[in-house]
Parts: C-alpha cells; sequence; structure tokens
C-alpha cells in the first residue's frame, strides 16, 4: 500500500509559462519533463547537452518542451531570451556541477556558477511577470566541518575546493539580490535551496559514482571505488524537484513568508557509504563485483556531509518519500532497463507518476 500524498500544488502550474535554465542537465530535464507534464508551457535555456546518451537526448525533451541554446555566462543572450519569454516562474539550475573538474577549470567553474547566478538574478529582477524564482545551489555551500549533526540553512557557508566555494559565493549572491532587490517587492518570492547527493536514471556525469558503476556494469568490469568509506546523502532526483515544486508554489502564494534558503535532503538511513550504494546498485542489476582502492584517491573531496531538513518537514511539510533501497533500485532499474532497450520517455514518465502517487 503506498503513502497518500498531496500533489495539489502541482495543479498551479497547469497553463504557466515556466523557465528553467539548465534543463539539458540531469536534475533540470527531470525537472522539465515533470513541469510539462503538470500542463505548464516550459522553456529552457542551457548549453547543448554533452553525449547523445544524455538524459535530455533520451527522452527527446526538445520534442516536449521549448528550448534555446544559451550560455547564463552570456547576459545579452540571457536577458533576451527570459524577456520575449516572460516567465511567471524561474528555476536556475544550470551550473557547473562536478568537484573535481573543478580543479582543472576553476575559472569556469567561478565564472559559470557564481558569474552566472548573477546575471540569471539581474535579469529575472527585471523581468515583469516573474513571481516565484528558485536558485539551486548545493549542500557543498556549507562549510564542511565533517561533523556527525546535519547542516541548518543558518550554518557557516563556505568552500575548500573550487566547486564549493563558487556554490557558498552564490548563496552570498542570492542573499545580496534577495535583501536589496526582491523584498522591496511585494508579489515576488525568491528562495535558495541546497541538496545532497541526488542520483537517478539519465545521468552520465563523468567521476560520479552511479555512471561509473552502471558503466563497469555494462562492460561487465569491477566497479572501482576512490573512496569506499565516504559516506553521502543519497536521494532520487525526484526528492528534491519536488521541493523545489512545493516550494515555488508556497513562494508564489506567500512570496515573503517562504523566500529564504531551504535543504531538501533525505531521512536519516539514506546517509550510505559509497560502498554501501556500489553493493546495493549490483544487488538490482543482477551481478557484478567492486574493486576498492587502499587509501583516499584524488583531490580533495569532504567525506561526511548530510542535511538537517526540519525547516522544510514543519514549514512546508514536506517529507521524503523513497528510502535508501527504493532510490538505489528505481535508479538502477532504469539505466537496466534502458540500456536493454526500453525507451526513457516512459521510463521516466513511469517513475514521476509512481513517485507522485506514493507507491
Amino acid at each position: 500500500m503506498g503513502k497518500v500524498v498531496n500533489n495539489n500544488h502541482l495543479s498551479l502550474f497547469a497553463g504557466k509559462r515556466v523557465l528553467v535554465t539548465g534543463d539539458t542537465g540531469f536534475k533540470g530535464s527531470w525537472l522539465a519533463l515533470w513541469l510539462s507534464m503538470c500542463g505548464a508551457e516550459v522553456l529552457g535555456y542551457a548549453l547543448p547537452p554533452k553525449r547523445d546518451n544524455d538524459h535530455y537526448n533520451l527522452i527527446n525533451l526538445k520534442g516536449v518542451i521549448r528550448h534555446i541554446d544559451g550560455d547564463v555566462r552570456d547576459f545579452e543572450g540571457m536577458r533576451k531570451a527570459f524577456s520575449d519569454f516572460d516567465p511567471e516562474f524561474v528555476f536556475h539550475l544550470a551550473a557547473q556541477a562536478l568537484v573535481r573538474f573543478s580543479y582543472e577549470e576553476p575559472r569556469y567553474t567561478f565564472d559559470t556558477n557564481v558569474g552566472g547566478f548573477v546575471n540569471v538574478l539581474e535579469v529575472a529582477r527585471s523581468l515583469p511577470g516573474v513571481r516565484s524564482i528558485i536558485c539551486v545551489t548545493s549542500d557543498k555551500c556549507y562549510l564542511n566541518k565533517e561533523w556527525v549533526w546535519g547542516y541548518r540553512e543558518s550554518d557557516e557557508l563556505g568552500g575548500r575546493d573550487p566547486y564549493s566555494a563558487s556554490k557558498a559565493a552564490a548563496e552570498m549572491v542570492f542573499l545580496g539580490y534577495m535583501h536589496a532587490f526582491f523584498m522591496n517587492r511585494q508579489d515576488v518570492g525568491i528562495a535558495s535551496v541546497r541538496a545532497g547527493n541526488v542520483i537517478g536514471g539519465g545521468d552520465w556525469s563523468e567521476d560520479r559514482i552511479v555512471p561509473d558503476s552502471i558503466k563497469s556494469l555494462q562492460r561487465k568490469e569491477p566497479i572501482f571505488l576512490r573512496n569506499p568509506s565516504s559516506t553521502r546523502p543519497w536521494q532520487h532526483v525526484l526528492e528534491p524537484l519536488s521541493g523545489y515544486m512545493l516550494l515555488a508554489a508556497k513562494l508564489h502564494a506567500s512570496p515573503k513568508e517562504y523566500s529564504g534558503s531551504w535543504n531538501f535532503g533525505p531521512g536519516k538511513n539514506a546517509v550510505n557509504t559509497v560502498q554501501d550504494l556500489a553493493e546495493r546498485i549490483i544487488s538490482h542489476w543482477g551481478g557484478g563485483e567492486i574493486e576498492a582502492a587502499a587509501g583516499s584517491q584524488g583531490p580533495y573531496e569532504s567525506r561526511l556531509l548530510h542535511l538537517n531538513c526540519d525547516k522544510a518537514f514543519y514549514a512546508l511539510d514536506w517529507h521524503p518519500r523513497w528510502d535508501f533501497d527504493r532510490t538505489v533500485k528505481e535508479t538502477t532499474l532504469w539505466y537496466r532497463d534502458v540500456w536493454q532497450g526500453k525507451p526513457a520517455l516512459p521510463k521516466t514518465k513511469e517513475q514521476i507518476l509512481a513517485y507522485m502517487g506514493g507507491e
């Protein structure tokens, strides 16, 4: 028996103009499709997808929503696209999202994650029809002190790598714009949202445990783990997206009550090691092996980080719906089914509908 869930807020998006930056990315493609399923008129603005098998391409999202190829670093191009569309809702997800890549390209990381963030907010504040703005950052925006309890929205920001520092800086940009420009507008709500490690079908990014594991299983090679004992708050991509959509609806109805920063993470039982995750993937795939490194490999990455989501639990009545095993199961089965020839679009819709139904 599934849980009884309240999805009434999703009807708000029907017929509304919704702009999603980063719709060619992993999270953005899932969000754009879900919004379209709710009846929204969606415009995506992002760089072209990098790979033929990216989720955006596999579900043929360009045949479902409108899309403009664009870079958030291109202020004039973005201003024209946004102004012509005049959205009522803005979801900003476009970013350089990889920690290890940020060591190779720190300038690009800051230009995109900070400069692009400024551009989005600068354009958004000039849009006459905008009512609700969701700015997606990351749980890495917190200065990680390796403590065992979850980080609250009021905890110290910071970063010891270019990616984390860029996300902390983006949060400072958010606070500056919210207080200087948006708090004076009674009809606009704006929020920054921070999620943990998100997994799900269609992510093929480099140096991520799930896509790396799936590629190894497809080649019938052992899954290699750089840091098997590192813990992460694993959650299915639909979990934070459900929180973003709920918060966007709340901002639309009560802009000043819900503006601010919000965490969207999984329950405590979802904080598991990389080794735990790989073992579950193998279990649901139907076989495979693990090869673990003797010590930490590569540049610094945080080993222990999870979020306290009490604010979302109590103020939004938002709660995770899928536990760790269900999260890994749905993720693995998406990859396995699509690899075996099942079309990606109906598989993705099937999981969205199951999540909405509380199954």
